[in-house]
């Protein structure tokens, strides 16, 4: 299966976890890379060494699974030195590792009944901090989570978290957590972002009387800190992230997270993962157009685009055809830190739970009805058979076939459970 996308324009990387309802472009304008460090990967080995001294350098660490090496160089001559060796037979590709962020866009008790996502019967509820409707609007605009628990709620399987980290203070979350791992260049593993535990709790936040609760809550959770706590990283981080994710029995892996430009190292890790048996799922985009989006944009990812709650297109969900499915995306009450965090400072979000907006909340709705599907099908299913159940159980909403390709997911039709809408 092979998505054709348009050219990228810049080399800069973005996340997609926007917490207004009015959300502007967070496309970057200008390429962005991590400075003083390069990704090659040497078809020759036993060259490498002779090579990197030629240019005044030393090998590396190794970036995942990929073959690639993570390179130090002077600041200031990256792209000069992907040049010179882009041009040796000895060099597979060389290329920047470029930044990564989790940009977000400026603007207790039990929440479920306002989970407009999960199921939804129309009511309306109101955030008291922004004045805004968080609910209520179409029926049928959630995923039928609900009816879906009733054949499946996705025990044993993992579903990795590539993001901020996750906050180890809200066991609404905390609690489904197997396994935590810092990439980033962050001193601890804790989510001082915020990013992650909301992503990581619309997945699998527990099912219980209070708090939220997530797609698939009684997957787990493995926890792979790639972004700081400033909520950027870079492109190897997010490589051996996957990697990780890969070895530690990942049954799906959710990317709210992206890069204009393409990557070598990173689609080999997509690829890995993919070839391991893993459904990978990522964020489309918040730019509003329909530029594609790495890793969303490579053939073996779900891309997400985010919808509302009257399941429409969301105003600032980047689309096109190149995009696989939609999701809720606005104003999704998931977990936050309770402790202070970066998003909460800027934009004045609670500690605990709040509303956040973005496909960055579309992709894990995605990642938790995949993980679903995993629970539901027999020993020895592959992941193109899941990826494909995902697909073509979506609802055909206004945008299937131009906004995206297969609809809005449906998490009661994908475990072919008994469904309250048609």
């Amino acid at each position: 299966m092979r998505k054709v996308v348009t050219a990228s324009l810049a080399a800069a990387v973005v996340g997609f976890g926007a917490l207004t309802v009015t959300v502007p472009s967070n496309a970057a304008t200008e390429p962005q890379q991590i400075s003083g460090q390069i990704i090659v990967k040497f078809r020759d080995s036993g060259a490498a060494p002779g090579l990197l001294r030629q240019n005044g350098l030393s090998d590396g660490a190794g970036i995942g699974s990929t073959g690639a090496h993570l390179i130090k160089v002077p600041a200031g001559k990256e792209s000069q030195l992907i040049a010179s060796l882009s041009r040796n037979p000895a060099v597979e590709y060389a290329e920047p590792d470029q930044l990564v962020t989790a940009a977000v866009d400026e603007p207790d008790p039990d929440y479920f009944p306002r989970q407009y996502a999960l199921h939804n019967e129309g009511q309306s509820f109101t955030n008291t901090n922004d004045t805004v409707t968080v609910a209520g609007g179409k029926a049928d605009a959630d995923v039928d989570a609900v009816e879906a628990w009733a054949v499946t709620t996705g025990k044993d399987i993992k579903v990795a978290v590539l993001d901020t980290g996750v906050a180890t203070d809200n066991d609404d979350i905390a609690a489904n957590v197997d396994l935590h791992a810092n990439f980033s260049t962050a001193a601890t593993g804790e989510d001082n972002y915020g990013h992650g535990t909301h992503v990581a709790g619309i997945i699998a936040a527990t099912r219980d009387t209070e708090g939220v609760s997530g797609v698939c809550p009684d997957c787990s959770i493995l926890d792979g800190k790639v972004l700081n706590d400033a909520g950027s990283g870079s492109t190897s981080s997010i490589v051996n992230g996957i990697n990780w994710a890969v070895e530690n029995g990942a049954k799906v892996i959710n990317m709210s997270l992206g890069q204009r430009v393409s990557s070598r190292a990173l689609e080999s890790a997509v690829n890995n993962a993919w070839n391991k048996g893993v459904v990978i799922v990522a964020a489309a985009g918040n730019a509003g157009t329909q530029a594609p989006i790495y890793p969303g944009a490579y053939p073996n990812v779900i891309a997400v685009a985010a919808t509302d709650n009257n399941d429409a297109k969301a105003s600032f969900s980047t689309y096109g055809k190149w995009v696989d499915v939609a999701a809720p995306g606005v104003n999704v009450y998931s977990t936050f830190p309770k402790h202070p965090f970066e998003i909460g400072r800027q934009n004045g979000r609670e500690m605990g739970y709040d509303i956040a907006s973005g496909t960055s909340m579309a992709s894990p709705v995605v990642a938790g009805v995949a993980a679903l599907v995993w629970s539901n099908t027999p020993a020895g299913t592959e992941n193109k058979a899941v990826r494909t159940i995902v697909q073509s159980t979506a609802d055909t909403i206004t945008g299937t076939g131009t906004s995206w390709v297969h609809g809005r997911v449906n998490a009661c039709k994908a475990v072919a459970g008994v469904c309250d809408q048609p």
